[in-house]
This record gives structure tokens, sequence and C-alpha cells, in this order.
């Protein structure tokens, strides 16, 4: 008990820290789910609801490796206060263009871009936020803590979403949105101190910096090839993510779609709570590898040929129950090997390579379900093996996708498995040596 009081006295800054940005983030999420919904109802196209996805990501992953450059050398208290207000102005934008009557689809396009632009600049500040706030033993329970915010905004989003935008409509979730930005804003300004690394004291120039960040993943080439594992995961992942509104609001309706997101959450929260009490693996890169394995192998083989709500629930919970214990693994990873004094740079460059599918991902899933599975599906006698596969209503086309994106998971899975560099990626090393010492044969 002595020491779980101890722990809570080091890490209250940081706890601070993320339950405020956990109420602002479901704030946002449910902006985000929201929007999903009306852009859907307006269009009835998966794509153009896809591209609200890639607005967002885009800057993001263009932009990210001159974000970190400037994390390392900005104040990333003050970066991350300007760039909540800039959401919130966003956020602030798209509720004046509703409450007018002009709000359209292509004006979210604008504002998710500009968004993503500004959560560039966040997210490798809040990463060097978090290594400033946390001592390193530590570092293993923030990829859980991180998941368990993720649990919970995917159980609360599409419940109080669903709730609100029916009863009361889009402009009451973005009022909550902004009401919950101002509680983190203000929490950040007022009662988070967040210490300053020697990397803001650096002199080096913008463009030095991004090469340093570049040239350290050049020279380990496991940590490279585990980001470069992951985009194949994102591009599946976020395929899928495109995918599922078509399949689900047109398969079921509304509530199956907001009950197979809420089963994600709870499935997420159960793992980050099962992650919580597990003990480090003796081999963090094969417990990384079979979590997602098992996830690969798993949900989108369900999706795609269930038929039933329930059996769709079966495939969520086996896709992501194993999800937290990987990110808090891959955290521990990245934690370990990556100097300090480069996470920003580094972790920013990560955000380009790792996450570079993601927009790619959400655009080929909306266009492949709206201009080749669905017309593919639609043009299938009753008697053809894929209808009766897949069904012969509008969906089947997005569940022939799905079948598409399990055999591409594992594939995935099983090419990166062979991969020497990740296999003797050394991972007890302590960050300001890792580079330093020999590659270790797991």
């Amino acid at each position: 008990m002595k020491h779980k009081l101890i722990a809570l006295k080091e890490m209250r800054p940081y706890l601070l820290l993320w339950f405020t940005q956990l109420i602002s983030t479901l704030g946002s999420a449910m902006t985000s789910y929201a929007l999903v919904l009306w852009s859907y109802g307006q269009s009835g196209s998966a794509l153009q609801t896809a591209l609200l996805m890639v607005c967002s990501y885009a800057p993001y992953v263009l932009c990210s490796v001159f974000a970190g450059a400037l994390s390392d050398r900005w104040n990333p208290k003050h970066t991350m206060l300007i760039c909540d207000a800039l959401t919130a102005a966003c956020t602030l934008t798209i509720l004046l263009l509703l409450k007018t009557g002009n709000l359209q689809t292509w004006h979210l396009y604008l504002v998710n871009a500009f968004s993503g632009l500004t959560n560039t600049l966040q997210q490798p500040a809040s990463e060097v936020a978090t290594t400033a706030l946390l001592p390193r033993k530590y570092y293993q329970k923030v990829g859980g803590l991180k998941y368990l915010s993720n649990a919970l905004n995917s159980v609360m989003t599409p419940v109080i979403t669903t709730a609100i935008f029916g009863f009361w409509g889009l402009d009451s979730v973005i009022l909550l949105d902004l009401i919950s930005f101002a509680i983190a804003f203000l929490v950040l300004l007022c009662f988070i101190t967040i210490p300053r690394t020697a990397s803001q004291q650096s002199k080096e120039s913008m463009g030095d910096s991004i090469r340093t960040g570049i040239h350290w993943l050049r020279s380990n080439r496991g940590i490279l090839h585990l980001m470069l594992f992951l985009a194949g995961i994102n591009l599946v992942a976020s395929m899928y993510n495109a995918a599922l509104p078509a399949l689900l609001l047109n398969k079921a309706d509304e509530t199956a779609l907001s009950i197979v997101n809420a089963m994600s959450g709870f499935t997420m929260l159960a793992g980050s709570l099962l992650s919580s009490f597990l003990p480090a693996p003796k081999n963090r890169v094969k417990a990384i590898w079979g979590c997602l394995m098992l996830s690969m192998c798993t949900e989108n083989f369900l999706l795609a040929f269930g038929n039933h709500l329930w059996l769709w629930c079966i495939g969520v919970f086996f896709g992501w129950i194993a999800i937290p214990w990987m990110s808090a693994n891959l955290e521990t990873v990245y934690r370990l090997n990556i100097p300090s004094h480069l996470q920003g740079r580094v972790f920013a460059a990560r955000n380009s390579f790792q996450f570079f599918t993601i927009p790619i991902g959400y655009f080929l899933g909306g266009f492949l379900t709206d201009n080749v599975f669905e017309p593919v599906m639609a043009a299938q006698s009753s008697q053809s093996i894929l209808t009766r596969l897949f069904g012969t209503d509008k969906g089947s086309g997005a569940a022939f996708l799905f079948a598409v994106l399990w055999l591409t998971g594992i594939a995935v899975c099983l090419i990166f498995r062979a991969d020497k560099h990740i296999r003797r990626l050394p991972q007890h090393t302590e960050p300001n040596t890792a580079h330093n010492e020999k590659e270790k044969s797991l």
C-alpha cells in the first residue's frame, strides 16, 4: 500500500494532465463521431465520410517531422495550450456554421485539415511532457493509461453521442466539446508545471534537428522497421475504420454501429485493466507481434462473414482485448531505446513513418467500398459464391472488403515476424545507452 501511495505521489502531475486531457479528448471524439453520422446522413457515401479523416491525418503525416524538431526546442506546455486553443477555435467555427445553416461537408474538410495541423504540433509536445513529468520506472504504465483513456472514450463516445445527437442535435455535442476543452485548458494553464529538458536549451537549427531524428532512426533499424510494421497494421486498421459505417449502417442501423463501437471500448477497458496486472514479458517484440496477430486473425474475419450483431461483437472483443498490452510494451520499447533528449524529434519522425498509411487507408477504404466492392456485389447473381458469403443487400461490398483486410492483416504480421532487425531489437537498455550497445539475438 505504501508503494502505491509513493507511486501515486510521483505520478501526480502526469495523472492530472492525463485525466484532464481525457475529458477534452472525450469531447473531441464525440464531435468527430457526430460529424461522421451527420456526414453519412447527408451523402450516404463511405468515401466522402472517410475523407474527413484523410483531411485530419494528412497534415499530421506530412508535417510531423518538422513539428518534432520544434517540440524539442519549444516549451511543451505553451505548445499544448496554443494548439488546444486553435483546435477549440475550429470547433467553434463548425458550431457557428451549423447555427447559421451554412455547414457543408467541404467546410468540415478544411476545419479537419487545420485541426490536424495543430495536433501535429501538440502530439510530440505531449510526448516530451510525458517523459519530463514521469520517472522512467513508470514508462510501461503510460501505455496502459493511454489505452485506458482510449477505452473509456470508445465506451462513452458512441453511447453518449448517439443519445445527444438523436435528441438535441449536432450543436449540443459541439457545445459539450467546448466545455471539456475549457476544463483541460484551465487545469494545464494553472496547475501543471512541466520541467524544461536539455533539448530545449539547444541552439541546433531546425534542419539539423530534423536530420538528427531521421539519422537516429536510420542507425537503429530495429526501431525503424518496428514503426514500418505498425504502418502496415495502420493501413489495415484505417481501411477498417473507413468501411465500418458502410457495413453496419447498411446491414443494421445506428444502434448497431453504436453497440459495436461501445464494445470495442469495453474490450479496451478490460484489456487495459488486464495489462496493468500482467508482468513484463521476457520478449516484448514477440508480445507485440502476438497481440497484433490475434487481432488480425479474428476481428475482420467475423465482420466479413458474420451477419449478426453478436458475431460482430465477438470479433471486436478478440480484435481489441490484447491491444492495450501491445501498446504498453510498444511504448516501453520506444522509450527505453530512444534517448530522452531526442524523443521529440524521433517520435515526430515516427509519426511520418508509422502513421503515413492512415490517410491512405481511409481513402482506399472509402473509395474501394463505394467504387469497387459494392458495385461488384451489386452485379452478382443470387446464386454466386460471393452472394452466399456476403449477402445481397447494400453493405455486402463492405463485408467483402473486410474479408480482403482479414487476409492482408495476417500477411503483414507474417512478413514482419521474419524481419531480422526487429527480432534483434534490444529491449532492456537505458535510453542514453541503447544506441551504443550491440544488438542481441532474441
